[in-house]
């Protein structure tokens, strides 16, 4: 009799369905595993043994052949543990198909028989549901992070031993409710500053306040100690909380990179990878394509500091992913694609020494030197940022002044962000959510120019030469400010504001 136990390989974004299957035949005692499975999955059958032996159940004593089919898909990982072994006691006569039938399981066995944690329990439970499974079964310790996927009943198991009882309706484990108490801040700076730490710079405040509010990218350029780093790190508190959807897309990508086991992302991700990382490490790849910074970022900020000092290739990378919110990982077996929807913030010197237009301290580089640091930043790269913002160095006399200390000036922010991506929910409920991600069709449906705005906009994209993508950008962040005021026609002030925010 040939077993069948159902259970998913998590790779890529979504995952797939993996039929695990066991046949015994009288011949020497062996254990074989096929179905192009790596070192993991081979030394599987030694912790599956172990594991049978010390639950008090019985290791079969014949010649065994487990398949993970589809064959020529590879599998990696720990948790094929679990449906192993159930898929030996099954074909040994301790267990019945119909008991195992419609649902998934996973999980990596400990020899004792314990259930340890893995890694992409969320892509598991996902994909459980997307095909059409009513039950699944994972270790005690992933079952709060699965919970965030609804319409499935999760089961927590500690043990083989207490799956089996299970099974057999001797002592039922109860399904899952999930108690909301592991949460993770994975990739976020904390503690962040709020607006109200920042001393001035009142124009690149209200740059970052746009930027929250349409989800789009910002660059600050300024002199050393300006405040850069500072404002970059404080949009991390100006934006709202992840929605359930934006929650289980996070903690998927994070979970998928082990970053994260039973926790849950429950806050936007804020990565800051150094300018030392390779191309790699933030596009994702590998011999199994992992996600890289990009993906890490999907729901929250992508911050770069000293944005020149990025080899050319990795700032190139960004294009694509800037442009489409996702990214293509090709490799010579495998094709993966991962999201990548983030707000870039990045923020870079003037020049080499940092001082060039600087009114206090005279600037030490060549023309030169300051043109080709400069020239480090494309032309296309630059033209997929929205806002580019000059961060001027703030008074000595006025970083002491405490009069504003408190968080009015914060707060009033976040209100103002919230209600203006609550108009963008309610007009772009069939499409998109975001002012930045709208395309050229959608702006001409929901982004409604005054003659005088449309004239100014043309005369001003013809003195300045802007690209098409620069001319329909504008449009983008005039849209934002306008929703921010709380109008539906973008007027001339929209449009002349929008303009500041170009090179």
């Amino acid at each position: 009799m040939v077993s069948r136990v159902m259970t998913v390989a998590p790779i890529g974004f979504d995952g797939s369905i993996v039929e695990v299957e066991g046949d015994a035949t009288k011949a020497l005692p062996s254990l074989q595993i096929v179905g192009l499975g790596n070192k993991a999955i081979d030394e599987a059958k030694e912790r599956v043994r172990s594991a049978i032996n010390n639950s008090f159940l019985e290791f079969p004593k014949k010649r065994i052949t487990i398949n993970l089919a589809p064959a020529e898909l590879p599998k990696d990982g720990a948790h094929y543990d679990l449906p192993i072994a159930l898929a030996i006691l099954c074909i040994s006569g301790q267990l019945h198909q119909k008991e195992l039938d419609g649902s998934v399981f996973a999980g990596e066995l400990a020899l004792d028989g314990n259930l340890r944690p893995i890694k992409g329990a969320i892509n598991i439970t996902q994909k459980a549901k997307q095909s059409g499974y009513k039950y699944i079964y994972l270790p005690i310790s992933n079952a709060e992070q699965a919970c965030l996927v609804n319409e499935i009943t999760i089961f927590g198991v500690e043990s083989i031993k207490q799956l089996y009882l299970h099974l057999k309706q001797e002592i039922l484990i109860p399904p899952y409710v999930s108690t909301k108490c592991k949460r993770s801040q994975d990739g976020r700076q904390t503690p962040s500053p709020l607006l109200d730490d920042i001393k001035g710079q009142e124009q690149a405040k209200r740059a970052l306040i746009i930027a929250a509010a349409g989800h789009h990218n910002i660059l600050l350029s300024g002199t050393p100690g300006a405040g850069k780093t500072m404002l970059a790190k404080a949009l991390s508190n100006l934006l709202p909380a992840l929605s359930t959807e934006e929650q289980i897309a996070a903690t998927k990508i994070h979970s998928f990179c082990g970053k994260v086991s039973g926790e849950i992302i429950d806050r936007r991700p804020f990565r800051s990878p150094h300018h030392t990382a390779s191309i790699v490490s933030m596009v994702g790849g590998g011999g199994h394509p992992k996600p890289g910074e990009i993906s890490l970022a999907h729901t929250g900020v992508l911050f770069l500091d000293e944005l020149p000092e990025y080899p050319r290739s990795t700032l190139e990378a960004l294009r694509q992913p800037l442009e489409d919110k996702k990214i293509d990982v090709s490799r010579a077996n495998t094709h993966v694609t991962y999201p990548a929807d983030f707000m870039l913030v990045a923020t870079m010197n003037p020049c080499p020494c940092g001082y060039f237009g600087d009114k206090s301290k005279e600037c030490s580089c060549t023309s030169t030197q300051i043109l080709a640091y400069q020239k480090r930043l494309s032309g296309p790269l630059l033209d997929r940022i929205d806002l580019i913002v000059q961060v001027s160095r703030v008074s000595n006399e006025s970083l002491f002044n405490t009069e504003s200390l408190n968080d009015v000036q914060h707060v009033t922010a976040v209100c103002k962000i919230r209600n203006a991506l609550n108009i963008q929910k309610q007009r772009y409920s069939d499409c998109v959510y975001y002012n930045s991600s709208l395309s050229n069709r959608d702006l001409r449906k929901y982004a409604s120019l005054s003659d005088e705005a449309r004239k100014l906009l043309i005369t001003a994209a013809d003195r300045l030469k802007l690209s098409a993508r620069g001319y329909f950008k504008i449009i983008k962040v005039a849209r934002t400010i306008a929703d921010l005021a709380g109008e539906e026609t973008i007027s001339t002030e929209h449009i002349s504001e929008a303009l500041q925010y170009r090179s």
